[in-house]
Order: structure tokens, then sequence, then C-alpha cells
């Protein structure tokens, strides 16, 4: 993320950021920013722009967005996949529109993909050849990561192997257009990152609170409705590799629903894929955004929350 700091005295319009890792108190402290200076919450989770999935996705409760604005939460329906291009720009016109109205956005969320596509753009890549992609996606990935070292070197060194995603992506590019991945990013677009004083704050607590925190709330969302909630999508019969089916607690739930696996079994998958995937986000947001980006190491708590709402307001 090639973003601006933010300058005392800067004449660009202010955004605030608070991102890092699930569970790690993003949204009390997003809100807590959005009431102490005029603010407008806007999502940048993405799961949490899916509306059936309320519940697994942690978005905030309706009684929690009553406090303040809201944007881009449950707005996609399921059968629809949200790429980072739409909602970068879905993003773009709501951080206009909160400047417009004198108020300070404030992106919170986990997806550093989602974030990095707002500040610093999106590659002009051409549509990839359907019949490229769809032979790429069912590949083995150790067999895409094979063939990627000797399409795209440079691509495949800074992959890991079992990165599915990000491996079919760079070789449908390198197979569809025949240019490699990192020669499209040099040429990104759209960004907003140079037009706006950029504010942000990551949230890397203590990995044994965090992964407690995971665990009790994957058990407090089956108790709460997730269950009811995986029900719902499965009656829509939905393709099985769309987002909203793959959200995690969605696989795990439907096993259980369909007699699979006992109750025991899909609590513990469901808490190893949600810490599966907190130590991804948090592995990420420690090395990736600047390192002058401010970086806060402890247990987040409503004082802790108060405290760093002021920062982030100076």
């Amino acid at each position: 993320m090639d973003t601006p700091e933010t300058y005392k005295g800067e004449s660009r319009p202010r955004v605030a950021l608070i991102a890092g890792p699930t569970a790690s108190g993003k949204s009390a402290l997003a809100i807590a920013l959005a009431r102490a200076a005029n603010g407008v919450v806007i999502n940048a989770d993405a799961s949490q722009v899916y509306a059936d999935l309320q519940i697994l996705s942690a978005r905030p409760s309706p009684e929690e967005m009553t406090q303040a604005p809201h944007r881009l939460f449950g707005h996609i329906d399921g059968a629809e996949a949200c790429t980072a291009a739409r909602w970068a720009a879905e993003a773009r016109a709501e951080v206009d529109k909160a400047h417009g109205e004198g108020r300070l956005p404030i992106l919170v969320g986990g997806t550093g993909l989602y974030l990095r596509t707002l500040l610093d753009g999106i590659a002009p890549v051409p549509d990839i050849d359907p019949a490229i992609r769809a032979a790429i996606r069912a590949m083995p990935v150790a067999e895409a990561h094979a063939a990627l070292a000797g399409e795209d070197p440079e691509a495949a060194a800074r992959l890991a192997p079992a990165d599915s995603t990000r491996v079919a992506r760079a070789l449908e590019v390198v197979r569809s257009t025949g240019k490699p991945l990192s020669e499209w990013q040099q040429h990104k677009s759209g960004g907003i990152g140079d037009r706006i004083a950029l504010s942000p704050l990551i949230l890397l607590p203590p990995r044994d609170w965090l992964i407690d925190r995971c665990d009790r709330r994957f058990g407090q969302m089956v108790d709460g409705g997730a269950v009811a909630e995986v029900e719902t999508l499965l009656a829509r019969n939905l393709p099985p590799d769309l987002p909203v089916m793959r959200a995690i607690g969605v696989p795990e739930i439907a096993a259980w629903l369909n007699g699979k696996i006992d109750r025991h079994a899909m609590l513990e998958r469901g808490r190893v894929a949600t810490r599966q995937y907190a130590k991804r986000q948090y592995t990420w947001f420690s090395r990736q955004p600047p390192a002058a980006w401010m970086r806060e190491t402890r247990q987040i708590d409503d004082k802790i929350s108060i405290e760093l709402a002021i920062k982030l307001q100076q």
C-alpha cells in the first residue's frame, strides 16, 4: 500500500482506517470514533458485504448500527460474487459522499485486498478467457504453482504454494494476456491514496487473546442463529463456488446439517478455520501496510477504544 502519511495542516480530506484480523475489536472502535468525530463507518470486510451472512460474518448488530451511520454492510445478495474492484468503486463513492456531508469516512475491516485496491488503484487487466480460467481453477494448487514457476517465476517465488486463489489469478493472467500480473500492476489507476490524508490504525492484539476470542465467538454464532442462517442459504441451492457458500462456518455447519459430521466436529472445524483465517490476517497486517502506520498491540477494551478514537482524530 503506497499511501501518503497524514500531515498536520493537511488540506486534503481526511479518511480514517481501522484494520486488522477478525475478532480484534475493529467494529467497536469504529463506532467509538464515528460517535466522537461525526463519522460514517464504511465496511471493508469481504464477508460482511453479503446480506446472507449477518451472523457468520460478525456484522455489526442492528443495535450497534443505530449508534452511527454504517455503509456497505449486507448490501449484496449472496447469489453475486463481490470483487475487489466493485467494492472499491462503491467505497470510493461512500467516501466522497461522507466528505460532501462534512463527515469523517471510517474504513473498517480485515480484507487487505479491498483496502489496497481502494487506496492504490487497480491494474487494468483485460477480461480473462473463460476457458483458460475454468481450466486453471480446476487444477490442483500444487500443479498450478508448478506451472506458474515456469510461466511467471517472479510470481511463483512471491506466492505461497498453497495460496490457491492468488496462484490461480497469477497463472490465468499470464496465460490469457501474455504478460505477468506484476507488469499490469505497474499501471494501476483509480486509487484514492494520493487525494486523501489517511489516519490509519492496525490492530494487532496478543495472539493468545485473539485466538481465545475467535474460539468463543464461533460457538456464540452457532448458538445465536448461525445454523438457521446456513439452512436458509442451503435452501437457495446456490453454486458451491460462490464466496457466500465458502465463508467460514458455512461448509462446517452444512456438513453437520447434512449428517456428515457430528456437532462436536462441526464446532471444532469452525474454530480451527476461524483461527487459521485470523492467523493469516495477522501475518498480512503485520507485514504489508507501511511501517509508519500506527499499530496497537494491546487487548482492546472500552477505555482503549476511547483513547484510540482520540488519537485517530488528531
